[in-house]
């Protein structure tokens, strides 16, 4: 296999990774509250990175980078490149997703806003135990 190919399909798989994390993280941090900054801080970066038409994301850009060094056209290619592609980047309005991205990020940080006072008490339990 190609170099850059592998590259491409590694750089696909952290980009999706992200947007699993974007999308699902809450959950990891009802079981890990120290990761609650983290993942808000990828809810802003997620919103940021879709409203705004500057700057593209970066693993989109290395991606394409690597999928045109090694020779591929875009969203074609190898089999993970071709079903991830179809996963990561689907085939609906540029609108609608956008749209249901920023709402999905949005609601993540509404819950994070009507938990704050839990987050906060439970915070403040762990550092009495200390």
């Amino acid at each position: 296999m190609n170099t850059d190919v592998a590259l491409a399909e590694s750089v696909l798989v952290v980009h999706l990774l992200f947007i699993l994390w974007v999308m699902g993280g809450v959950l990891l941090v009802c079981r890990y509250p120290r990761l609650k900054w983290f993942h808000i801080g990828s809810l802003v970066y997620g919103i940021f990175i879709e409203v705004t038409p500057w700057p593209p994301c970066p693993l989109t850009i290395l991606e394409q980078m690597l999928e045109e060094h090694a020779g591929l056209a875009a969203f074609h290619g190898q089999f993970l490149l071709h079903y991830l592609d179809e996963f990561v980047y689907p085939d609906v309005s540029l609108t609608l997703l956008i749209s249901v991205a920023v709402a999905f990020c949005t609601a993540n940080l509404l819950y994070y806003a009507f938990t704050w006072n839990k987050w906060k008490r439970v915070g403040q339990e762990v550092g009495s135990r200390k």
